[in-house]
């Protein structure tokens, strides 16, 4: 009996040691099929447009995710709710310019997973390092990925005085009436995985 208790515990002792030195499986980011739609307001309206993934990867443990990061490619940004070409134009090149976000000499943002709280099936709490015109901060915000698909999204909330982005911001700028844009932006971030 002693032998028969022995050898559970020993098989037991192993198993620990086998899983705690398992490492997290990266899941490649499929960027052909991932979406990045932004979301900007001000006093008169709102704009919508998307932005290109460049590259991206998922850490998932026993299918949950643990970690992760993914880049945009800031210079495929695109406006999609102007149909005139001649505006849509002036508000890409605006976009693009150093009013906003600089994208000649900071080609890409990105965001670094630093932590994951688990919230129940495929729902996380996610806490990640934004880098947008060289300037990082900590942002969390909700997401959900599931491995049987292989997908996942998330809604972003960015500040964007934080990362110096100051048109026509009221952090920065007073008395500007209705030529107000709101600080805060969304990211709607879809995620599809190589299988």
């Amino acid at each position: 009996m002693k032998t028969v208790k022995f050898f559970a515990a020993a098989l037991a002792a192993t198993m620990l040691f086998v899983n705690a030195g398992k490492k997290p499986t990266p899941v490649k980011v499929d960027t052909a099929k991932s979406s990045v739609i932004w979301l900007g307001k001000k006093v008169t309206g709102e704009h919508t447009g998307t932005i290109a993934l460049k590259d991206g990867q998922l850490l998932l443990d026993g299918g949950k995710l643990v970690g992760g990061n993914f880049t945009m490619d800031m210079s495929t940004l695109k406006v999609t709710d102007v149909k005139d070409e001649k505006m849509n134009t002036k508000l890409k090149t605006h976009l693009e310019g150093e009013d906003f976000f600089g994208v000649a000499n900071h080609p890409t943002s990105t965001m670094k997973i630093t932590k994951v709280t688990p919230k129940g099936g495929n729902n996380y709490d996610v806490t990640g390092d934004l880098t947008i015109k060289g300037k990082t901060n900590a942002v969390t915000f909700p997401a959900t990925v599931d491995p049987k698909t292989g997908t996942g999204t998330a809604k972003i909330k960015i500040d964007r005085s934080k990362y110096d982005i100051r048109y026509n911001s009221k952090s920065f700028f007073d008395n500007l009436g209705d030529k107000v844009i709101y600080d805060d932006f969304e990211l709607d971030v879809n995620l599809a995985t190589t299988k």
